[in-house]
């Protein structure tokens, strides 16, 4: 049995309370099992990092990206080995998309819900 780790609720309850206008947007959508029945959960911490959005049973977790990730390339593509090293699938969107092109953004995280191999990353990513 694994030894207990303690959560960072706190900053996951700061993270939500500051969530970005794409992340409320997205979250209008993906809260309640509306997205094919699945449970997601917003700003998860996963070892270091905090999950924008994460699906436990599916181990799938969707991150938005705005401006500042431009600027955080490298830091992001750690982030995103670590979580892959343990046995997430993160797909990425912009901002952007998740204001204006809701659907094609929730189509796209059906399929990742279904598919057993990581898909090709979506809009918005690096």
């Amino acid at each position: 049995m694994g030894q207990f780790q303690p959560r960072n609720t706190e900053r996951a309850r700061s993270l939500r309370n500051s969530a970005t206008p794409a992340e409320r947007h997205l979250w209008k959508y993906l809260s309640r099992r509306q997205l094919d029945g699945h449970k997601f959960s917003r700003q998860m911490p996963i070892g270091p990092y905090f999950a924008d959005f994460l699906c436990r049973e599916a181990k799938l977790m969707v991150e938005l990206d705005g401006y500042s990730h431009d600027l955080n390339i490298a830091r992001d593509t750690r982030r995103t080995a670590y979580l892959e090293q343990e046995g997430y699938r993160v797909i990425r969107f912009n901002n952007d998309d998740a204001l204006h092109q809701t659907q094609g953004v929730l189509t796209r995280i059906a399929k990742a819900l279904t598919h057993p191999r990581p898909l090709p990353q979506a809009g918005g990513e690096h």
